[in-house]
């Protein structure tokens, strides 16, 4: 039963930084060091650049990538994040691909939208965006979801390219331009803000892309955005693209240029900044660069390397930098994607020097291996710890540092208990313990069927080892106890017995455990990923067991409404604690609970498959 690839990943952070600390003051505690968090925002300093708007699209195009699927809760939590951030435009989702899909984007514009906190030096909300195919039935969902926010954008898209107009719509280059224009006067016709995308314009003709564009900016498209939808193209060729669409579409003066790339050669970064420098005032960018396949261009790249080289683009951008570690780690906790030690601006190694002459260097004077400050992402070493002493007060401002701002009463009632219960079992509670502990908390949701409430194994060298669980079914308020036989560990045990627990045949697929912080009680983090698994027993009357084999392989899936569905869902969960064990069970019920609120709300979230959309 176990998954295929079993990862221990250990992830220890070190940083070398002294930040000057403030005094945290709480009545009938002694004071608690924290440091002092400015906004770190880059305005324009010469009358002749530009504002960058930043357009994420985590919830979207990140959201593709294989095994994540977030829950309505997450997705709200990294939006507020987002705002926080300095985000411009945020791509909620695809509101056509199911109603579960339809609920987080109106969510999303209802609960986030209006928010200003964090923004009060941009002057306005985020813009909340939904992405649409080039047809009525579409953009009209995708409006109704988005315009509950104060700032709502259609974005609608349509390939151009002739081999996806070949091959896969099978239309000639006239209806291109046919669809493509009456799409974005439909989007106009009720909303004032319309993105158009001209999906893989890299290999499309560029004169024909020209007509296309110029075409939609007289049906009322303001934003226009070209991807590299299969990263094909290099920096010079990219920048080359946007810099002739600029000079040879009719119109081109009248709307926001864009840029949409992909990592598939490793150019994402570099084709985004190209196309920066040749006229683009938008880039499409993801937290970590998560999305499909190699993923997309990272939002923390682009940033800094404007932020490093000031005079060097003719943009500037309103991002608080100071965020960007913290929302990392958030999108990465709750996307079970973890980042790569070596990942640029956000990795662990990011800052770190093992080297004696670098460390000499830095030693001495850190701009000689440094070019920018660990402080600049948000990575702060300070002595800041909290522990079973800590008071609520304490607990609640050190979570509005981390970005937690607007948590409500009873969300922080909760997630306070968690925090005694981990201080309890370790001396010193960390920053890398509270933002697992908090995503622990987000990832759980408010109405999950099973909450698991102990475990007990016994385990040995050469004993088989036993597990006993027990959870409650809160939708029937009844308790549930099981134990199961592990051949192959203590963990294997526990899946088992809740396996038997719930009633459902689980197949795991993925399963990863690393360390939040360092030491010996060092909080464990553990990823799964599930599936249903697929039932190939046979029965005493099979004439052919091969064909029964192979036919139930391939027989299509039929969800509750009797809807043939593309594939099975997966269902990721995360869990933490100082017992690794204990972890795993936590993910795992936390995976199942997904998989049962999919079934039981009757609106579930659609598949990868489904919510994909190849711009």
């Amino acid at each position: 039963m176990f998954a295929k690839n079993f990862s221990v990943y250990r992830s220890i952070t070190k940083q070398f930084v002294n930040l000057p600390a403030k005094k945290l003051a709480v009545k009938g505690y002694r004071s608690i060091p924290c440091p002092l968090f400015a906004q770190n925002r880059h305005y324009a300093q010469s009358a002749s650049q530009d504002k960058l708007i930043i357009f994420d699209t985590s919830l979207r195009d990140g959201e593709q990538s294989p095994g994540v699927t977030f829950s309505s809760d997450e997705k709200l939590e990294i939006a507020r994040h987002l705002s926080n951030l300095g985000v411009d435009v945020i791509e909620a989702g695809f509101p056509i691909a199911s109603q579960g899909d339809f609920d987080a984007v109106a969510r999303i514009a209802k609960e986030v939208g209006p928010l200003m906190h964090g923004r009060e030096k941009i002057g306005k909300p985020m813009i909340i965006a939904g992405l649409s195919r080039a047809t009525q039935k579409d953009i009209k969902r995708c409006y109704e979801a988005v315009s509950l926010a104060p700032l709502h954008r259609i974005h609608t898209f349509l390939a151009t390219s002739d081999i996806h107009l070949n091959y896969k719509l099978k239309i000639d280059r006239n209806e291109c331009i046919k669809r493509a224009t009456s799409a974005v006067a439909y989007a106009k016709s009720l909303c004032d803000d319309v993105e158009f995308s001209s999906e893989d314009s890299g290999r499309t003709d560029k004169d024909f892309l020209c007509q296309v564009l110029g075409k939609v900016i007289e049906a009322g498209a303001t934003t226009l955005n070209i991807p590299d939808t299969v990263g094909y193209t290099s920096p010079k060729e990219y920048g080359a693209l946007i810099k002739y669409l600029i000079e040879n579409t009719p119109g081109s003066h009248k709307v926001i240029w864009s840029t949409h790339c992909h990592n598939d050669l490793g150019l994402a970064t570099a084709n985004t900044l190209s196309g920066i420098t040749n006229g683009a005032r938008q880039v499409e960018v993801t937290i970590n660069g998560i999305g499909e396949r190699a993923g997309n261009t990272s939002l923390e790249e682009v940033v800094m390397n404007i932020h490093t080289h000031p005079s060097s683009y003719p943009v500037y951008h309103t991002i608080n930098t100071q965020l960007i570690y913290r929302t990392s780690t958030l999108v990465s906790s709750l996307s079970g994607m973890v980042v790569q030690p070596n990942k640029a601006i956000v990795g662990a190694n990011a800052f770190l020097h093992e080297s004696g002459i670098h460390q000499d260097g830095v030693l001495k004077k850190k701009e000689t291996y440094e070019i920018m400050r660990p402080e600049d992402v948000g990575i702060f070493s300070t002595n800041l710890v909290l522990g079973k002493l800590s008071g609520r007060n304490a607990f609640r401002s050190r979570l509005e540092q981390l970005g937690y701002f607007d948590m409500n009463e009873d969300d922080l009632n909760k997630a306070f208990d968690r925090f005694k219960a981990l201080a309890d079992a370790k001396k010193h509670v960390t920053d890398h313990d509270l933002l697992a502990l908090i995503a622990d908390h987000v990832s759980s949701g408010s109405e999950s069927k099973f909450d698991l409430q102990s475990i007990q194994v016994i385990s040995g060298t050469r004993e088989m080892v036993t597990a006993t669980v027990k959870l409650k079914d809160s939708s029937q308020e009844q308790e549930l106890i099981g134990a199961a036989v592990g051949r192959n560990g203590p963990i294997m045990a526990v899946f088992s017995a809740i396996q038997q627990l719930v009633q459902r045949k689980i197949r795991l697929l993925d399963y990863e455990v690393r360390s939040v912080s360092e030491g010996m009680d060092a909080l464990g983090k553990v990823v799964v990923k599930i599936t249903e698994d697929v039932d190939y027993s046979i029965s005493e009357t099979d004439s052919n067991p091969q064909e029964h084999i192979i036919d139930r392989a391939i027989k299509p899936i039929v969800d509750s409404k009797g809807e043939t569905k593309l594939s099975k869902s997966t269902y990721h969960g995360h869990g933490t604690d100082v017992d690794i064990v204990m972890a795993s069970a936590k993910a795992y019920v936390n995976a199942i609970n997904r998989l049962f609120t999919s079934e039981l709300s009757g609106i579930s979230r659609s598949s990868l498959e489904e919510r994909q959309a190849n711009i």
